[in-house]
């Protein structure tokens, strides 16, 4: 009795082979069987092996074979995968191509064909074409359903237009569809995906509960959860969570995941942890994907000996750590420096068995370079080669010869580039830019430029950032017709010059140049249709100040705001700091005020100190220390130049008592430390009125806060040092011209007059050179301690 072989039984064997070209053979043996042949399942379930395995050349063979077999009006499910499988490798154009071809080959496709193509063209991007496509099938009569108006949903929240996928939802309920839960929670996650529309996300997913339609764990997860975890949203989801808790709903550990990662997102690490040993007491046991999600989340916010805590407890739990779990410790750890821990964790990992791969190499060669050790860094590089790596070499090479080039090894990098073709590696264009950048860094740019038109040589295609680079090395080192040159090359090489080009260039002209050669450049940057950003508006308002066209340059920030920009600390810095070069104080102050009332843009210690700076060079002390004042009640703490700059005027001004108290304020507090010159005013005029004590206390005070010269560290005794160094500085003061000859003499000898230092040593405890002032040391108006 012969066994009869069906169809049937085929497609199963075609299935359970994991090799797709053995299947084909198996499929085309089946042909010499007598009394066989093959339908369009079989056809169907081969086409869709090939094209899972990628291999679209047999596919499209078998495709052509069965339209010779098989009548063609059955054969749209073959088509429909076929689409599928050019849809999964993103070969959009090929899949596109075989629904095309349908009509020709006399399949007319069905609502699923139009389905199919749609839904390829929206995972990928082409929302435009996907409308066509629906169109067309309204065109023709096809009725769509209730796959059709998702998909169509879907193009909508992808777009961030959920409300007009809300209408459409409505229009479906009104024409009898039965609409399900995926459709609701595709939409509430699309509210979601807009910030301003979370109310509208809410009401809906609340409206979809009072209808009775409950969405089951997974479209839960994948359509509402992923959403408002990847934004960080836990809150909002636990509180999502516990209403469709109550209709039977129950969190499962894909879900759990999700919010460790949401938690994560949002920096609570903490309590993402929680939630992790929390997970048993659930009924649920944490995974491989819940301890890397964690791990992942603590690396990010540094809490690396955290993360390893938990690689021990996944190992303890029985759970083995994958790649990706050791590459995240190790990275983590060499870009914080511990490159002593990721060896330690990467030579645990071998011991059990891990093969570090090219990341694990490429952080460890980043952690040494990073720490300067390039030794090892190389040596472990040519470990990493010598393991017979081939096709990720390049991605190596680049990450040593990065770290050799921040430490100036530029020639050690060079002769790097040179082996790579002797080790079968080819260099890429990150590869030469790297050299480039670091040979501009060097102030080497003819050599950078020698080595861009070796790479153009070798066929080595130029991006952005080659010519970005060079074009910066030359402006920063005033060669800026070379950088022009740069500038008209890039079109030859089918670059298009971008806005960070135009600003490099128009920086430098604006250093170099006059006001209208920094227009010029502007107006062929705007034609050639490159859009300006504020940065651009800035560097223009510079110019503009520059030439002293102030009328101009308020013209343009007033223009700034109509080009959908918003002006910022540096436009309104820049545009004060004219106006105060200008002598036009009222102008920047105005301006200043206009900051936050108008422009709603925060004032910031550097904008202050423009303003103070003007007031007190024209000797208007009184505007000076109100916006002294000003500038501490408003959360911008004032700076060593905000000190420099009132003290520099009190001591102009013939107010020596208030520059003296300023001084000491600033040197008081840990983080400042007065300049030379500054503390040289104050003496000066100290030394004019003869208040030699206070004058004293300050060099004295100096001595202890380590403003002194470098020779006064070489004394190690600390007797000698203690008397040579008040002598010392006041020396050093003299031989810089920060202090007066006058000065000088007087300073000379009170620094050794026993009844001044007697005087000092009960007004001044030795261990606390704080506080040479009995009265408040600080502007009057401001709120400052005693």
């Amino acid at each position: 009795m012969s066994v009869v072989v069906l169809p049937k039984h085929v497609a199963a064997v075609i299935k359970s082979q994991k090799n797709p070209l053995r299947a084909l053979e198996m499929f085309n043996s089946m042909k010499k069987e007598d009394g066989y042949s093959h339908n369009v399942y079989t056809y169907k379930c081969m086409v869709e092996k090939l094209g899972y395995h990628g291999e679209f050349k047999a596919m499209e063979s078998l495709i052509e074979e069965a339209r010779r077999n098989i009548d063609n009006m059955l054969l749209e499910g073959v088509y429909i995968t076929a689409i599928k499988a050019y849809g999964r490798k993103g070969k959009v154009e090929s899949a596109v191509n075989v629904f095309e071809r349908m009509d020709f080959y006399r399949c007319v496709p069905s609502v699923y064909s139009y389905n199919t193509i749609m839904n390829l063209l929206i995972e990928r991007g082409y929302y435009v074409q996907a409308h066509k496509v629906y169109m067309r099938m309204i065109e023709r009569r096809i009725r769509p359903d209730v796959h059709s108006f998702t998909i169509r949903i879907k193009s909508f929240c992808r777009t961030k237009r959920p409300r007009v996928g809300l209408r459409l939802l409505r229009n479906m309920i009104d024409q009898g569809y039965r609409v399900n839960s995926v459709v609701y929670c595709m939409l509430v996650g699309g509210f979601y995906e807009v910030e301003e529309y979370r109310d509208d996300a809410r009401q809906l997913f609340d409206g979809m509960l009072e209808l009775g339609i409950t969405p089951d764990v997974t479209t839960f997860n994948k359509l509402v959860v992923r959403v408002l975890c990847k934004k960080g949203e836990v809150q909002e989801c636990e509180r999502l969570l516990n209403k469709v808790v109550k209709r039977g709903v129950f969190p499962n550990l894909f879900m759990c995941n999700l919010l460790i990662q949401g938690l994560c997102e949002k920096g609570r690490v903490d309590e993402a942890a929680r939630m992790l040993e929390g997970l048993r007491k659930e009924g649920l046991n944490a995974d491989v994907v819940s301890y890397n999600t964690l791990i992942c989340g603590l690396c990010k916010h540094s809490k690396v000996d955290e993360a390893e805590s938990y690689l021990r407890k996944m190992v303890n739990r029985g759970l083995d750590p994958d790649v990706f779990t050791y590459n995240t410790i190790i990275g983590a750890y060499c870009k914080l420096g511990m490159v002593q821990k990721a060896n330690v964790v990467l030579d645990n990992a071998v011991f059990k068995g891990f093969v570090p791969d090219e990341f694990t190499f490429c952080s460890m060669i980043y952690g040494l370079c990073e720490g300067g050790d390039i030794d090892r860094a190389r040596s472990l590089f040519d470990e990493a080669i010598g393991k017979g790596r081939k096709s990720c070499n390049v991605i190596l090479y680049n990450t040593l010869i990065k770290g050799m080039c921040r430490h100036g090894l530029i020639l050690e990098a060079l002769k790097l580039v040179t082996e790579m073709p002797e080790k079968g590696c080819s260099p890429n264009t990150w590869t030469y830019n790297l050299i480039i950048n670091g040979l501009c860094k060097m102030g080497c740019v003819s050599d950078a430029r020698n080595v861009m038109n070796d790479a153009v040589a070798k066929g080595i295609l130029l991006d952005i950032f080659t010519f970005n680079t060079l074009i910066d090395g030359y402006c920063k080192h005033s060669k800026l017709d070379d950088a022009i040159e740069v500038l008209h090359t890039m079109w030859d090489h089918d670059v298009v010059p971008d806005v960070i080009t135009y600003n490099t260039m128009l920086d430098g002209l604006c250093k170099l140049k006059n006001c209208d050669d920094v227009m010029e450049t502007f107006e062929v940057m705007v034609e050639k249709g490159c859009v300006p950003n504020i940065i651009t508006y800035s560097i223009l308002i510079e110019s503009l100040c520059k030439s002293r066209k102030f009328t101009k340059a308020l013209d343009l920030f007033e223009d700034i705001q109509s080009k959908g920009l918003v002006p910022d600390t540096v436009s309104f810095g820049t545009l004060i700091k004219g106006f105060c070069e200008n002598d036009d104080l009222d102008g920047a102050y105005k301006l200043f005020g206009r900051m936050k009332t108008r422009y709603k843009c925060a004032h910031t210690t550097a904008i202050y100190n423009i303003l103070i700076s003007a007031f007190a060079k024209k000797l208007k002390m009184d505007m000076a220390e109100k916006l002294f004042v000003e500038m501490n009640e408003c959360g911008c703490p004032p700076d060593n130049y905000t000190y420099r700059c009132m003290i520099d005027g009190f001591c102009k001004a013939n107010n020596t008592e208030f520059g003296y108290k300023l001084l000491l304020d600033n040197m008081t507090k840990e983080e400042f430390l007065p300049s030379k010159e500054t503390v040289g005013r104050v003496l000066n005029c100290l030394c004019v009125k003869n208040r030699l004590l206070e004058a004293v206390g300050i060099i004295h005070l100096m001595v202890h806060k380590g403003v002194v010269p470098n020779v006064v560290l070489t004394i190690f005794e600390a007797d000698k040092r203690d008397v040579a160094a008040p002598k010392i500085v006041v020396e050093d003061l003299l031989k810089k011209n920060h202090i007066t000859y006058y000065a000088y003499q007087l300073l000379y000898d009170a620094i050794r007059d026993k009844k001044i230092l007697k005087k000092l040593s009960k007004k001044v405890p030795s261990d606390q050179l704080t506080a040479l002032s009995g009265s408040r040391s600080c502007v009057p108006g401001a709120k400052c301690s005693s």
